[in-house]
């Protein structure tokens, strides 16, 4: 292997790691949320924030860090935000109020927003398309895809010995660490031409996208046909179809319509994206609660829980990239998706006397596997056929679907939970009966998701992108 060959595999290494951590840190406070909500005296229905506002703010903003990256350099993207997550995360450590944490949340989001698709289409740039991309992509997958059961694990572990500060704290010397690296490893790349930067666009897509999800959050107090709850919802759709205005007079978009959206299965992916990510966010936050609130596991015990699931992500990961340059990506990603499905409804078996074993280790098992199989499959076919110019937005694009998917699946699905939970209280049940009622009807709901993904994946992913002779992804511009 040569130098050069050995530089871009470091390279990779690099990139995946501060995805790694990206995608860890939207998981590593769920085991920590308990501990959080009593000392900074959260309300019961206000604790999803802590994973929403980073979430929300990651999502709304990756449009424009993917456009950043495209015009000012991706490398110096990638470090800015590295900083920019690092110092935020070291604010959150330090809060001394639910608005406080959840403002220096937020700012992680942005600093994700900046450095992630900054990342990928570094890697895009580092390896051509085709098979060596394909295994490139599978590492990616493998590493940043394990980081959301791995969050999981080491949040249990650092509020157990710890305290929850410090599954913020951990963040910061491993960012500060990578952007000293990056220069020595990343090449810089940018687009050529006018630099300008759709500020309107990304304000109007992410406080409609934030509104949108607030609204959905605080239904399950004003009620969903309220006139608050309806009146927010309206206001959001505005703000949303605003944003499509801008952006179809706009000589220089955040998003151009319909511009990229013209590749089949970069469309395809981005829907099935939304979709997945709903599912499967909303598995862990619930799965989480369900294992210290119901059947009592410290936070140590919990992490320790999600082992098996992260070790079937790295392992499902290595298959599925090897999968889709043999057969293609639509045949793995729809696997993916009933896998997925799979595991939730198994998942939405759990009871007030149930155990991990029977309610938790092969559920997660079958999961770790319908993620591995979707998520690799996706982020090869988001920039397969993608012009080198637009690298940075469709790498935007995919990770604004899996977290746009993300919050606006919890909040529903949380809010499905919340009124379950609290109709069966009403009804007379004890509190850990009606909190698993609650988890089993939201979790269902997440399954149904799922398989809307895998037809929706089967429908509006191109058969045509599979692998020509020499291994190479073909774009379906159709």
């Amino acid at each position: 292997m040569s130098s050069t060959t050995d530089r871009r595999w470091l390279a990779l290494a690099l990139l995946a790691l501060a995805q790694f951590v990206v995608v860890l840190d939207a998981s590593i406070v769920n085991v920590a949320l308990p501990s959080i909500g009593t000392a900074l005296d959260f309300s019961p229905d206000d604790l999803s924030w802590v994973v929403n506002a980073y979430t929300l703010t990651f999502g709304g903003f990756l449009l424009l860090g993917g456009r950043l990256a495209d015009l000012l350099g991706r490398r110096r993207l990638f470090i800015l935000g590295l900083v920019l997550f690092a110092g935020a995360s070291l604010a959150g450590g330090l809060a001394q109020s639910d608005i406080w944490l959840i403002a220096a949340r937020a700012v992680q989001g942005l600093g994700a927003a900046l450095l992630s698709p900054a990342a990928l289409s570094l890697v895009t740039e580092l390896f051509k398309e085709g098979a060596e991309r394909n295994k490139a992509m599978g590492v990616w997958g493998a590493v940043a895809g394990s980081g959301g059961a791995a969050g999981v694990l080491l949040g249990g572990m650092l509020t157990e010995w710890a305290g929850w500060e410090w599954v913020l704290f951990v963040n910061v010397p491993i960012g500060l660490a990578a952007a000293a690296i990056a220069p020595r490893l990343l090449p810089e790349s940018r687009q050529d031409g006018h630099r300008h930067f759709d500020i309107a666009g990304a304000v109007t897509v992410t406080a409609g996208l934030s509104l949108l999800v607030y609204s959905l959050v605080n239904a399950n107090d004003a009620g969903w046909t309220s006139a608050e709850t309806l009146l927010l919802v309206g206001i959001a759709v505005v703000i949303l179809g605003a944003f499509y205005v801008i952006e179809r007079r706009n000589k220089a978009p955040l998003v151009p319509f319909p511009g990229i959206f013209r590749l089949r299965t970069v469309r395809g992916v981005n829907i099935t994206g939304l979709l997945v990510a709903a599912s499967l966010f909303s598995m862990f936050f619930f799965i989480s609660l369900y294992l210290q609130q119901v059947l009592g596991f410290d936070a140590l015990e919990t992490g320790l829980g999600y082992l098996p699931l992260a070790g079937g992500i790295i392992v499902s990961a290595g298959v599925a990239s090897t999968l889709v340059t043999r057969v293609g990506v639509r045949p793995v990603l729809v696997a993916g998706m009933l896998l997925t499905a799979i595991g939730l409804l198994w998942f939405s078996q759990i009871s007030v006397g149930g155990s991990y074993v029977s309610d938790i280790l092969f559920p997660s098992i079958i999961s770790a596997f319908g993620l591995g199989f979707a998520f690799v499959p996706m982020t090869i076919a988001a920039v397969a056929g993608v012009e080198p110019h637009e690298a940075g937005l469709a790498s935007g694009l995919i990770n604004t679907s899996q977290q746009i998917g993300g919050a606006l699946g919890l909040a529903v699905l949380a809010s499905i939970a919340n009124s379950r939970r609290d109709s069966a209280l009403e009804a007379g049940s004890a509190l850990p009966n009606a909190m698993t009622e609650g988890f089993q009807v939201a979790i269902t709901v997440g399954a149904g998701m799922a398989v809307v993904g895998a037809l929706l994946a089967y429908i509006l992913v191109s058969p045509r992108t599979p692998v020509d002779p020499e291994g190479d992804v073909v774009p379906a511009l159709t």
